[in-house]
């Protein structure tokens, strides 16, 4: 397994029928139905309009098995130091080390880039998604209650945060 950064060309597929799997199976995304390829294409813009990274994680053959990305956390100028952050593998590779891998590296490029937090919003229910984040030294910051509705059910949602020691010299404005 090696990392890499994703491109649309290479890896919009891919990184679709991941989030799709996660959407039809799981209550990783609160999304109803699967996206579409265009969705992807409105998705990549917004990465390299942002200089948000996305950083994929391929086996030997160049299959992607899980990717890491962060976006905007809240739009106010304000937040600029505030990113909310992804991480997804695909179903067949879960359990194996590559979310932790993944994390490692999105952290880093948020360091490189000067972020000061980086939030996670995950279902309440998804213990192996909180551990992740506790083991990298994300604490929890406050839980909204009944936030969403899947699967027949109400859906709390858990914030884990972890401030980085970047930037050095933070601005207003």
């Amino acid at each position: 397994m090696h990392l890499v950064p994703c491109t649309e060309e290479a890896h919009a597929g891919a990184i679709l029928a991941i989030l799709n799997e996660a959407i039809a199976n799981s209550t990783a995304l609160y999304d109803y139905r699967p996206r579409t390829p265009e969705s992807m294409v409105a998705w990549f813009a917004t990465k390299r309009a942002n200089g948000f990274p996305v950083i994929g994680a391929e086996d030997e053959s160049g299959k992607l098995l899980g990717f890491a990305s962060y976006g905007t956390f809240r739009a106010f100028p304000a937040y600029k130091y505030t990113v909310e952050h992804s991480v997804y593998v695909e179903a067949g590779h879960r359990g194996a080390g590559l979310g932790r891998t993944l994390m490692g590296a999105i952290l880093a490029e948020a360091v490189a880039r000067d972020v000061h937090v980086m939030v996670g919003a995950i279902d309440a229910a998804n213990a192996g998604s909180i551990g992740l984040h506790e083991r990298l030294g994300f604490e929890h910051a406050g839980t909204v209650r009944q936030a969403g509705f899947k699967f027949g059910r109400w859906l709390d949602v858990a914030f884990y945060q972890r401030i980085l020691s970047t930037p050095l010299n933070p601005v207003d404005g």
